[in-house]
């Protein structure tokens, strides 16, 4: 429960770096900054891909790929960013787990025929 508010603080500390922000001004009137998990199922939840994508004015700049294990810039906006997650062992360790922790615990969740396997078991 330690890392409940991880994702807040790691999403102030994201907007701080935003163009337009830096020495102290405001960031624009109108910007759209978004973060999406996406968990991509390979031969059920044999092999797992995790991905973890940053958005900033609908154009990606960096992402955590899981077959990586690294976050990896897509746009120099991202560099910072990739390089500064990459850098902490802590953020790293958990967003590795993601894969686990996220992805195959709510494969049965959202699948309907894995739900139905397990209502024929009963």
């Amino acid at each position: 429960m330690a890392l409940a508010g991880l994702p807040l603080v790691l999403l102030v500390g994201a907007l701080g770096r935003i163009p337009g922000s830096e020495g102290g001004k405001e960031p624009p009137a109108h910007f759209l900054y978004q973060v999406k998990d996406e968990c991509h199922f390979l031969n059920g939840t044999q092999r797992v891909r995790f991905l973890d994508r940053y958005f900033y004015d609908r154009q990606e700049f960096v992402r955590f790929d899981s077959d990586l294990g690294k976050h990896v810039a897509v746009t120099e906006l991202g560099e910072p960013s990739a390089d500064y997650w990459n850098s902490d062992e802590q953020w790293m360790q958990y967003q590795k787990t993601e894969v686990d922790r996220f992805c195959r615990r709510n494969y049965g969740v959202y699948n309907y025929e894995a739900a139905k396997r397990e209502e024929r078991l009963i």
